[in-house]
């Protein structure tokens, strides 16, 4: 009888064991199918400063390798129009600007909070290649026959070169005043204009032109700031974007186009 009792039990013991492993690849199925549901997918909108296009076609680039399901569409533009759009009900997930006074026109009425700074910029001067007008400083920017091209005011470039210009008790009249930095360095590879105040960022991006770094530069620091918008509407895929340019990868991406350190 107790051999009978003890087989019995060994039979039931093996066919728990039995039970238990079979369990094993339902559990590992359902894990799995946890972890694909959890991915990022959808759409992405960036709104992101015009001087940024290069350093964010290649992080969306890879981001997009990592997360092969999020299609992810930027929309470059000078800060103020950019912040003009998100104020005026444009669907955006996150916001890049390329100074803290028009990310605080988005912050200030509650579309976000708590913009990380990732980069900083200074400004150079470009002349065309051949530098017909012989420009050498900020003072020759200032010598009304020389056609010099600027960033409207209410543009991130626009007050820094202000400022720039202010501090080194330079005037300056412009023959124009563009929205963003690349209408000006357009303009200049152009020869449309003899001098222009652009971020040496973006005079880095061609050959066209020829770059001076003028005296008090690196005095006048652009900071940008970036956030998810608080009604993004791909609220996981914007954080993990913010996250990824502000992490390790997207650093080394923004140092290899010319960016400084935040």
């Amino acid at each position: 009888m107790r051999r009978i009792l003890f087989s019995a039990a060994a039979v039931a013991a093996a066919a728990l064991l039995l039970s238990g492993c079979s369990g094993s690849p339902a559990a590992s199925s359902t894990a799995t199918s946890t972890a694909t549901a959890d991915a990022l997918s959808g759409q992405l909108s960036v709104s992101a400063a015009a001087s940024l296009q290069g350093a964010f076609d290649e992080a969306i680039k890879e981001f997009t390798a990592e997360h092969p399901n999020v299609k992810v569409t930027p929309n470059y533009d000078g800060s103020s129009t950019l912040a003009t759009q998100i104020l005026g009900g444009a669907k955006v997930d996150v916001f890049a600007s390329a100074d803290q006074a028009n990310m605080q026109k988005v912050t200030d009425p509650g579309l976000a909070s708590d913009p990380t700074i990732f980069a900083r910029n200074t400004l150079v001067i470009v002349v065309p290649k051949d530098n017909p007008a012989n420009i050498t400083s900020l003072k020759d920017l200032g010598d009304a026959k020389n056609k010099v091209v600027l960033c409207a005011p209410a543009v991130p470039c626009g007050a820094a070169a202000l400022t720039l210009l202010s501090n080194e008790g330079v005037k300056v009249t412009p023959v124009s005043q563009e929205q963003n930095v690349t209408a000006v360095l357009t303009k200049i590879e152009n020869d449309e204009a003899d001098a222009g105040l652009v971020y040496k960022t973006d005079a880095k991006t061609t050959d066209k032109v020829k770059t001076i770094v003028p005296d008090g530069a690196s005095k006048v620091i652009n900071s940008y700031p970036i956030v998810a918008l608080k009604d993004a509407p791909n609220t996981s895929a914007a954080k993990a974007f913010v996250a990824f340019i502000t992490g390790p990868k997207g650093q080394k991406i923004l140092a290899s186009f010319g960016f400084d350190k935040p």
